[in-house]
């Protein structure tokens, strides 16, 4: 759990002052000086260079002092206080839902200087989008889907597992064509599966260019059971209608381009989101991708009312330690300093 210095303090600091006090009074008590006795030399020890120790007793007294002072702090009850963090149960499960079929591979997104397929910037958005959020606590996975899918990282909040996960996504990885009902019931399954996290705590984002014409579970079979899980589904369409081109990879010898009309199931991504209390996302150009998941990162933020919260912990052995150090240095003053008569 990740913490920061938050402050230093006291348990007991209206006691300092009579620690102190009762210290200095035991210390007069014990160390009081016997009465002096005449010395019949004195001229003669004061001409061999002996005095009368102002010096050094000046020393020893502030190296008491300090030492009093430290253990005084010490009985009053330091203690280090430092803001907890949210406890990871506070946080979301969220599962990414990301299209892997053929479709993505159309060259229609601008990234840097160049152009590069749907998948390509989507890797680079959903990955920014998962190490955030993981860094703030969240359980994030990953589901990847074509005409089959799966799960490619569990729940998890390591955002460097997230980010190498979404990498060796390819296209076609799951087949060339849309499996949306079953890739949202293993993301429900998925996201599911913690039985003590919050009802509200339960979020999938899926993202897709095309239209559900393959797999085994319809999709409003998978939708109703999201809702009965209480899974907020929030669903992106990304690209527009309209032929656009599309990387053909399979295999060199078919290496190329060709053209294809972009089918996007707008009205059933809508309805998926709205039967599930989420909301649909369009993303007519590539562009408009990240400002789409910057509004669900803000849309997703849990309630975490224990991040406040703070953690004492005593510390009275660094006051104890430079207490035994002044003690230590007074007596090497007195040692090293204090001239012996002859």
């Amino acid at each position: 759990m990740p913490e920061t210095f938050a402050e230093f303090s006291l348990r007991h600091p209206a006691a300092l002052l009579l620690w102190v006090g009762a210290i200095f009074a035991a210390v007069k008590i014990v160390r009081r000086r016997a009465k002096a006795w005449a010395w019949p030399a004195l001229a003669e020890a004061r001409a061999a260079g002996g005095h009368a120790g102002e010096a050094d007793r000046w020393l020893r007294a502030g190296l008491r002092a300090l030492a009093i002072a430290a253990l005084a702090v010490a009985i009053a009850g330091p203690v280090v206080q430092r803001r907890a963090a949210a406890p990871p149960e506070l946080g979301l499960d969220l599962v990414l839902v990301v299209d892997a079929s053929g479709s993505m591979q159309a060259l229609d997104a601008k990234l840097g200087a160049g152009w590069g397929t749907r998948l390509d910037l989507a890797r680079e958005v959903v990955s920014r989008f998962a190490q955030r959020r993981a860094a703030s606590g969240d359980r994030v996975g990953l589901v990847v889907f074509g005409e089959e899918a799966f799960t490619q990282c569990p729940l998890t909040r390591d955002g460097r597992l997230l980010a190498a996960s979404l990498e060796r996504v390819r296209p076609g990885v799951a087949g060339e064509n849309t499996a949306l009902g079953d890739a949202l019931a293993l993301a429900v399954k998925r996201v599911a599966a913690r039985t003590d996290a919050r009802d509200d705590a339960r979020v999938v984002v899926l993202l897709t260019d095309g239209r559900s014409n393959a797999g085994e579970i319809p999709v409003d079979v998978a939708t109703e059971l999201a809702r009965s899980q209480n899974v907020r589904v929030h669903t992106v369409g990304i690209g527009g209608e309209g032929r656009v081109a599309i990387e053909r990879s399979q295999g060199a010898a078919r290496r190329g381009l060709h053209f294809a009309r972009q089918d996007l199931d707008a009205d059933t991504l809508e309805w998926i989101a709205s039967h599930t209390g989420g909301r649909f996302f369009a993303a007519r150009r590539p562009a408009d991708l990240e400002q789409v998941y910057e509004t669900i990162d803000a849309l997703e933020r849990s309630e975490r009312p224990s991040q406040a919260r703070r953690l004492s912990t005593p510390r009275p052995e660094p006051w104890l330690a430079a207490g035994g150090g002044f003690l230590a240095l007074e007596l090497l003053a007195l040692s090293a300093l204090r001239r012996p008569l002859p």
